[in-house]
């Protein structure tokens, strides 16, 4: 049964850094299009579509500390390891898919901000919105642990 929980581990690790992977790579897509889009019109290309791409990467940091603090848990003998390894998937999941969706976030961000060259606050903020999904869902699955 406690190999439940260590499924729950690799899953909290794998899962958010799937998301972070797909999300990255989706917001990177769409930077360098834009920077193109610049370059043809030639406008100079905004240098901060770097942290629109880069911005899912943290829901794998935040995978990882989910996957830590399981592993604490299950060190303490007092947890469930079924407990443990749902809290892993799901915790996991919800945070891959955060990632995945703040990629497309920045996606449209990066695209916006290199045909307009306005609203970088504005993106940050919406960016930040799904982020928090991530920052919840880590610290209610601890709570739950």
């Amino acid at each position: 049964m406690i190999y439940l929980a260590y499924i729950g581990m690799a899953c909290a690790l794998a899962f958010s850094a799937l998301g972070s992977g797909f999300g990255a790579g989706i917001a990177s897509q769409a930077s360098v299009g834009a920077w193109k889009k610049c370059y043809a019109a030639g406008k100079p290309a905004p240098f901060i579509m770097v942290a629109f791409a880069g911005a899912p990467l943290t829901q794998t940091i935040y995978g990882f500390l989910l996957m830590n603090f399981i592993q604490s848990a299950i060190a303490s003998g007092d947890v469930n390891p079924a407990l443990c390894g749902g809290i892993g998937i799901f915790g996991g999941l919800a945070i891959g898919i955060s990632a995945l969706f703040q990629g497309k976030v920045s996606a449209c961000a990066a695209d916006s901000l290199g045909e307009t060259g306005k609203g970088t606050a504005n993106y940050f903020i919406v960016i930040g919105i799904v982020e928090t999904v991530a920052l919840f869902t880590l610290v209610l699955s601890l709570l739950v642990l």
